[in-house]
């Protein structure tokens, strides 16, 4: 047996191995990846394999997939999509559509998404995912839903709204070109939309109304606590010159300015002013005090115009440090058994000089006295909200007064820095779109300007990358270059054409787009229209039927790529914002794969006449 034989039959052997053990979940798939690749170098070393130039296959070539431009692509929004989320640049449009669909989770994503299917059949469907994909997150977070439940539909019509028209995607131009080039064939702008939309249709259904039912929800245990807490914090906001709260009058004993927020008690000098408030006018030398969840104050910090300062102590110590802008963090301690802090005033703590945080809110399980926060005496088992830098508060680790619960630490969003990213977002997508600049230069411009524009920090970009999506990416190109390197993607080409002599058109129709639906999910879509676009014309003329019916075979299964996360850029783009694992897309996107499948097979010999 010769050497590439060997090869070819090892290469087949570590992808079926690598798919079942991606299925498996056994074990992590950066892991996986990581030993699939492994595998190819050592296969390729003991059995070297020459391509058709008489150069060998070098361990360059596996590892390549890293530095791909896709890749990078990917990467790359992922941050810019980070940058969004950091600066709440999307919570104004999320909460217009929440407004006008009343609340209704599935009434606000339906319209987004059938959206992204129209639009995804005349642009790009990668910027066409990156722009409705933190709307759609936002969209989510306000009606209180997983991000999972919308943000695979949201890969799966934009693919879907692909298959309808020439230009939906790179893969219906590549092989339009290749058939022209090979035939008498001319597809035209809307040749293939009627069967396409009758597709795209059956497709949305089972997307819009049954796969989010297949879909986990699957949260961090940091957004799982924070999501289920709705505990109320004492807090105080103190009333100064130029403060957004000066001048606000109460209203039917409440603030309209503190909606969400419960006002306790407003100390106006020694004089305390108790609800219900009538004809209250807030003027500076105001404390206000207020019970509020660790969102509504969290949103305090954030705004353009904070309600609340965390940038200098307001405990009392004199003491006034700034903290850096846009690095504040908010966390939850508990006051410590045998705690120093115990019996003490913040205040008389020193807590923002021995720690450099300083403490928003103070939560209490027994009744909240109706006082100032700073004249609440701490006691064992008080939670306190700290808000200062990531540093400042991981050194609260070491701290014997209080006990950080670690999941509770989160960045408040950058509010103030989020025009400028709505900006470098609209650019990204505008430029990406137009076809001007390609999407990877485009991307990799946008992640630097939202660095250098303060959206995001180094470390919040770095956190931004999935390691899974970038193991993913680079062993399925590594198995491409072992495929095509083998021999092994033509000789299923040529199986295949062996294997369909003599049988029916509708049977020829059905066994090409089942091949091809499989491969698209391990090969890039591209790859595989390529490679059997010779071979569908081929299938064509053998039985004397035009190569129309099968080369829109080959588009629309070569885009039928849901059953993987690799098998599509925009599966890996929806991946790590949803915390999918790689078998939820075997779940959800098998299923979609079969339906087109046995549709086209049933549609298509009507429709063409076969």
């Amino acid at each position: 047996m010769h050497s590439v034989d060997i090869a070819m039959a090892l290469t087949f052997v570590v992808i079926a191995s690598t798919v079942v053990l991606y299925a498996l979940e056994r074990y992590a798939i950066e892991t996986i990846a990581l030993g699939s690749v492994s595998a190819f170098i050592v296969i390729f070393s003991l059995f070297p394999v020459e391509r058709p130039d008489g150069s060998l296959i070098s361990t360059g070539d596996f590892l390549s997939g890293f530095s791909n431009p896709a890749l990078i692509t990917v990467i790359c929004l992922l941050i810019i999509g980070q940058g969004l989320f950091q600066t709440d640049a999307l919570e104004a449009p999320a909460k217009a559509i929440v407004k006008m669909t009343r609340g209704r989770s599935l009434r606000a994503a339906i319209p987004v998404l059938l959206t992204v299917a129209a639009l995804s059949a005349f642009l790009n469907n990668t910027p066409v995912v990156v722009m409705f994909l933190p709307i759609l997150t936002a969209v989510a977070a306000t009606v209180g839903q997983s991000p999972a439940r919308v943000l695979m539909p949201l890969s799966f019509l934009a693919i879907l709204g692909g298959m309808t028209t020439l230009i939906g995607s790179s893969t219906n131009l590549l092989v339009a070109n290749f058939a022209a080039q090979s035939s008498d064939l001319r597809l035209t702008f809307f040749s293939f939309t009627p069967i396409g939309l009758i597709m795209a249709g059956v497709g949305s259904v089972y997307v819009l109304f049954i796969m989010p039912k297949l879909l986990p929800v699957r949260k961090t245990m940091a957004e799982e606590f924070q999501s289920s807490s709705g505990k109320q914090f004492i807090a105080q906001i103190e009333i100064t010159y130029g403060h957004p709260l000066v001048g606000v009058e109460s209203v039917s004993g409440m603030f309209p300015k503190l909606k969400d927020m419960t006002v306790r008690l407003v100390q106006r000098g020694q004089k305390p002013i108790l609800p219900p408030f009538e004809n209250v006018v807030l003027s500076p030398g105001d404390t206000v005090i207020v019970a509020a969840t660790r969102a509504a104050l969290a949103n305090a910090l954030a705004r353009r115009q904070p309600l609340m300062e965390a940038d200098s102590d307001i405990n009392g110590s004199g003491r006034e440090t700034p903290a850096p802008a846009g690095t504040i963090s908010l966390a939850e301690t508990v006051v410590a058994p045998a705690s120093r802090l115990m019996g003490r005033t913040l205040p008389q703590s020193g807590f923002y000089t021995d720690t450099g945080c300083l403490v928003m809110g103070i939560q209490r399980r027994s009744r909240m006295p109706r006082m100032a926060m700073n004249d609440i005496r701490l006691e064992a088992g008080d939670v306190l909200l700290v808000a200062g830098s990531e540093e400042a508060i991981a050194r609260l680790r070491g701290n014997r007064d209080v006990l950080l619960l670690d999941w509770s630490m989160a960045e408040v969003p950058r509010k103030r820095y989020a025009p400028r990213a709505l900006v470098i977002f609209a650019f990204v997508v505008a430029l990406a779109a137009s076809g001007l600049v390609p999407i990877v230069t485009t991307a990799v411009a946008g992640t630097f300007a939202m660095i250098v524009s303060g959206c995001l920090n180094i470390r919040q970009a770095m956190r931004a990358i999935d390691s899974r999506i970038f193991m993913l990416v680079g062993a399925s190109l590594a198995a491409a270059v072992a495929l095509e390197g083998t021999g092994g993607a033509n000789a299923i080409a040529t199986g295949l054409v062996h294997l369909l002599a003599g049988a029916s058109p509708t049977v020829m129709l059905s066994a090409l787009f089942f091949i091809v639906m499989i491969l698209t999910n391990f090969l890039s879509n591209n790859a595989a229209a390529v490679l059997f676009t010779p071979i569908a014309i081929n299938l064509a003329n053998q039985i004397g039927a035009s190569p129309e019916a099968f080369v829109v075979c080959l588009i629309i299964a070569a885009n039928s790529s849901f059953a993987t996360p690799i098998g599509y850029q925009t599966n890996l783009i929806v991946m790590g914002p949803g915390h999918y694992k790689f078998n939820d897309f075997v779940r959800a996107g098998t299923p979609l794969a079969l339906i087109l499948w046995l549709t086209f097979s049933l549609v298509a010999p009507w429709y063409y006449g076969l």
